[in-house]
């Protein structure tokens, strides 16, 4: 009967993060802002902020249809077609101009 925090002791391994991820069967490889989007081109297509930081591939299946991967598992699909898009009624998402955009 004790408390967590009498029992905790710390790994002694370290933690080196994820390895180098490749996508060879994909279009493109994007790292995922900040705020959880992938930007594609002037597109901003909202993703997941648990993504942050890690690329994914991306790859167009069809016209204007692309699927999103993430190491060995596919996440799923957006589409930039004008008539499908989803604009954000939340001002903050709206807004959110300055993130940091990487393309590998």
């Amino acid at each position: 009967m004790q408390w967590p925090a009498e029992v905790y002791q710390p790994s002694t391994r370290r933690y080196h993060g994820l390895p180098y991820i490749d996508y060879p069967l994909h279009d493109k490889i994007i790292v995922v802002t900040r705020c959880g989007r992938i930007c594609l081109g002037r597109k901003k297509i909202n993703f997941s902020t648990v993504f942050a930081g890690q690329a994914v591939g991306i790859k167009e299946v069809h016209d204007d249809i692309w699927l999103v991967s993430f190491m060995d598992y596919d996440l799923g699909y957006f589409d930039l077609r004008p008539e499908c898009s989803n604009r954000s009624k939340i001002r903050s998402a709206q807004n959110c101009y300055l993130c940091d955009r990487y393309v590998l």
